[in-house]
């Protein structure tokens, strides 16, 4: 199941850690360069070696990881945690539930008074 020594595809090892859900997913986030080892953007085909930082970009937030032991199959929740040493900054707080405007079905286009309140109800 686990191997402590040797090398392992960059796309199969984020797939086998669970940083992401398909390894089709990690490939591709390899080839748009949203993946990095030790700085350099990789092929999905770069070798991951023990000590190495991984940086995986996904949804505007940046994990940053270490590997701390080579995996080269898919592992549970449990084993995957002590795979890497996780050292991303924690995640930006979700933005509270705005506040939706709601118009009767109906109603027509809003009047330009309306709108403007619509658009400052948003924030813009």
């Amino acid at each position: 199941m686990a191997s402590d020594e040797g090398t392992v595809r960059v796309d199969s090892w984020i797939w086998s850690v669970r940083l992401t859900k398909t390894r089709s997913l990690a490939a591709a986030a390899c080839r748009a360069g949203h993946v990095r080892v030790n700085g350099e953007r990789v092929k999905p085909a770069q070798a991951v070696r023990l000590g190495d930082e991984v940086r995986l970009r996904e949804a505007g937030y940046e994990r940053i990881v270490v590997v701390s032991r080579i995996v080269r199959k898919r592992v549970g929740a449990p084993v995957a945690a002590e795979c890497f040493v996780d050292n991303s900054p924690p995640r930006p707080p979700r933005e509270e539930a705005a506040l939706v405007a709601h118009r009767d079905r109906g109603a027509g286009r809003p009047t330009k008074r309306e709108r403007r309140d619509l658009e400052r109800l948003q924030g813009r």
